[in-house]
């Protein structure tokens, strides 16, 4: 098995022993299961595009959770140096922690699977806007995990990597009311539009699968993914 296989392992076992992901899940199965029946009732609309929209902030409040001990508890044992002697790089360490998180997210979204089959057993919903809002829903949540993991190798403390994930999460998702207060077609409306996570995850919802979209979200996920290897190597040099 390779060190980076191994470290996926660890931390899904990690995940799935201690109450953490239970816990989670639970959260966000029942958060996700009052919206979807509050709005089944309200609307009698066979439809996910207001449920998704609402699983994507529940993701926004519970996604620090899952990332906030990646790095941050290694710091605080004092095991993250023994993994930097182990046979297995910064990145790979890094990587597999955050595969882990990814995998924990995908059981959480495949365990919702009941709201579509629920309104393909009674309704006739569209396939394309349920399917694309799941794909941006995982990428949305990829990013989210993404940012934890980066504000995680920045503390050794759990709760303030947990703080400091959700402020940039929540700032990333609220961006795009600022640029209202921008004159409206300039390139700063823009840039801070296309800066926002809100905007892009909308497509998503309504059936619109946008490469430019899918871009972004990988690149966000990159990017903190990229900033959190290099916070690690720098211990090296402390």
């Amino acid at each position: 098995m390779s060190p980076i296989f191994a470290i996926i392992e660890r931390e899904l076992k990690a995940y799935f022993v201690s109450p953490i992901a239970y816990v989670v899940i639970a959260m966000f199965l029942a958060l996700s299961g009052y919206f979807f029946a509050a709005i089944l009732f309200l609307t009698k609309d066979a439809s996910m595009t207001y449920q998704l929209s609402n699983m994507a902030v529940i993701l926004l409040l519970l996604s620090p959770m899952i990332s906030m001990r990646l790095l941050a508890e290694e710091q605080r044992q004092g095991t993250l140096e023994l993994l930097c002697t182990s046979p297995i790089t910064d990145a790979g360490i890094v990587i597999g922690k955050y595969v882990a998180a990814l995998g924990l997210l995908a059981v959480m979204l495949l365990f919702t699977g009941y709201g579509p089959a629920i309104l393909f057993m009674y309704a006739k919903p569209e396939l394309q806007p349920i399917l694309s809002g799941y794909l941006g829903l995982f990428l949305v949540g990829a990013a989210f995990l993404a940012i934890g993991v980066m504000a995680s190798a920045w503390t050794k403390n759990q709760i303030v990597a947990a703080a400091i994930s959700f402020a940039i999460c929540l700032i990333l998702w609220i961006l795009g009311a600022s640029s209202s207060m921008a004159a409206g077609g300039s390139w700063g409306s823009e840039l801070i539009n296309y800066l926002a996570l809100e905007p892009h995850f909308g497509s998503f919802v309504k059936g619109v699968f946008d490469t430019s979209d899918i871009i972004y979200y990988f690149s966000l996920s990159a990017v903190a993914i990229f900033i959190a290897i290099r916070s690690l190597e720098s211990r090296r040099w402390r």
